[in-house]
């Protein structure tokens, strides 16, 4: 390993252009707490580290006609004490809640843990519930994607050299909408999820459920899209008997291993019984909005 350049670029463009004329390995520095913990136990020997959070619209959220836009060096604390985005996506906080302690949360970014790739990330599946995007700036200009676009398998991702995510954009909400995340996980407090479900729904004025989104983490290479357990609340009013159908649908979608959190048996089941319970919390907040 040669020796670690450490660049602070003020523009999106100066980063791009760093990173995609890195002669090395270069990684990009948003909170630091899982490139740095990398490259301590030597999982990784970057010879650039170009750290974005001095670049001023990637520190922002806006409310963009009642979407919203998460610059990708926001913190999680700064998420979690934005009042008005809390309001609008009670599920994506449930899981940047989740994302380590409270001084983790106050350096790590849901950039860093997407683009980290971890299947167990627990700000993921409450991403791709919510239907967000990334805005992504590289070489060849800005494009867009979504966030279930991003992680290939553990570790890796579709972003190309030179590429950085920038944003997150949030759709606009519409009116008796609900979202929720959960997970499972040996013990209470900063462990890895051995299952999370985030699951995001919309009703009607009588109460049926007209569009719905569920992601199952920790049970595949990447976290999972279910499609099949969404429509099985479509169309319904969220009763027992579509709940039930949305178990079986998480349940059988699941590819995990087996590892010391637990068999694959086991997580198969318990993604069928946390997505229930998901859905079922995602459906009160959408009654109660």
């Amino acid at each position: 390993m040669g020796e670690l350049r450490y660049e602070a670029p003020d523009t999106i463009e100066a980063a791009v252009k760093l990173l995609a004329r890195a002669n090395g390995a270069a990684r990009v520095l948003a909170g630091g707490t899982d490139v740095i913990v990398q490259m301590e136990t030597d999982l990784i020997e970057p010879e650039l580290l170009v750290d974005i959070k001095k670049i001023p619209q990637l520190r922002e959220i806006t409310a963009e006609r009642g979407a919203y836009r998460v610059g990708a060096a926001v913190s999680c604390m700064e998420l979690i004490e934005h009042e008005g985005f809390c309001r609008a996506w009670p599920g994506v906080i449930d899981g940047v809640k989740l994302i380590g302690s409270i001084q983790v949360k106050g350096r790590a970014t849901m950039a860093g843990n997407l683009c980290n790739a971890s299947p167990a990330a627990d700000s993921v599946p409450a991403l791709i519930a919510a239907g967000a995007q990334v805005t992504i700036a590289g070489p060849n200009g800005v494009r867009q994607a979504p966030v279930e676009a991003i992680p290939v398998s553990p570790g890796k991702t579709s972003l190309a050299k030179g590429e950085i995510v920038t944003s997150f954009l949030f759709p606009a909400r519409p009116p008796r909408s609900g979202d929720a995340y959960l997970r499972f996980t040996p013990r209470t407090e900063m462990d890895i999820a051995v299952v999370g479900a985030g699951v995001n729904l919309t009703l009607d004025a009588g109460g049926t459920c007209t569009s719905a989104r569920v992601a199952l983490g920790a049970v595949a290479p990447t976290v999972l899209l279910v499609k099949e357990a969404a429509e099985a609340l479509i169309g319904t009013r969220v009763g027992e008997a579509a709940l039930d159908k949305l178990a079986k649908a998480a349940s059988a979608a699941c590819r995990p291993i087996d590892d010391k959190r637990g068999t694959k048996e086991y997580r198969i089941k318990v993604a069928g019984v946390l997505a229930g319970r998901a859905a079922r919390q995602a459906l009160e907040r959408a009654r109660q909005s």
